[in-house]
């Protein structure tokens, strides 16, 4: 099956920003998507939101950093829809600071959810998508996983932790289909999470030229509509003329 029409998308972290934008794409064209995020109040109304415009969606509770809620988020989408074609895993916090500020809470929120959200992930949907003989994942990393920016040093690692994660599971399954997409500076929540007021600072200087959440979106979405015997390695979509 290639294309978008009829396939169910499963999207972490789809609240708001990408995840919340990537829904209303991927349902506009089609799929049915399943949402997963921890502000369920946002999620049914995406959900309603959807399915008012004549979209197919549901919705959970999701914390990306706890195995069994993954494999509950993405069991719940092969009950509801009978099977899964893609994951996204897109669920992501940054909040930045210093090495020296010894943030180490903050270093370590950025593992779970980042990192190991994706892992969790990947763990939760390899099983369903070997058995079907197919199925993508789609992991959201950014731009931060090809360079890195003083006062970044953690979020960056996690970002190319995700790139080499995702190469190493493309180059492990011949039938299945493993994307990567880097956003640059995009317009989200992401940066609320840097409590560091000086680096809060810098960011908001730093983001002022960014592009919409959607035009993320459109990207996972030219990954999934392709052919399965097409495999959109990595999509890196940044504002254009951005130094970063």
């Amino acid at each position: 099956m290639s294309g978008i029409q009829g396939k169910v998308i499963a999207i972490t972290g789809a609240s708001s920003g990408i995840g919340e934008a990537a829904a209303r794409e991927l349902a506009r064209r089609g799929a049915h998507v399943v949402l997963g995020a921890r502000r369920t109040d946002r999620l049914e109304r995406l959900v309603a939101e959807i399915t008012a415009a004549g979209g197919s969606a549901r919705c959970r509770a999701l914390d990306v950093t706890r195995l069994e809620d993954v494999q509950a988020f993405v069991a719940f989408a092969q009950a509801e829809y009978g099977r899964l074609d893609v994951i996204v895993n897109n669920a992501g916090v940054m909040p930045l600071s210093p090495l020296a500020a010894l943030k180490i809470d903050e270093w370590n929120a950025m593992i779970d959810v980042n990192l190991r959200g994706v892992l969790h992930g990947i763990a939760a949907a390899l099983p369903i998508m070997q058995e079907q003989g197919r199925g993508q994942v789609i992991n959201v990393a950014s731009t931060a996983g090809h360079r890195v920016w003083p006062s970044a040093a953690v979020y960056c690692a996690t970002k190319h932790a995700v790139i080499a994660l995702s190469e190493g599971l493309r180059q492990e399954h011949d039938r299945l289909r493993v994307t990567v997409v880097s956003p640059g500076v995009t317009t989200s929540e992401l940066a609320e999470t840097t409590s560091d007021a000086g680096i809060k600072a810098w960011l908001e200087d730093f983001r002022q030229v960014a592009i919409p959440a959607d035009a993320v979106a459109r990207a996972i979405a030219y990954a999934v509509e392709q052919p399965d015997d097409v495999d959109v390695s990595e999509v890196i979509v940044r504002p254009a003329g951005s130094p970063n």
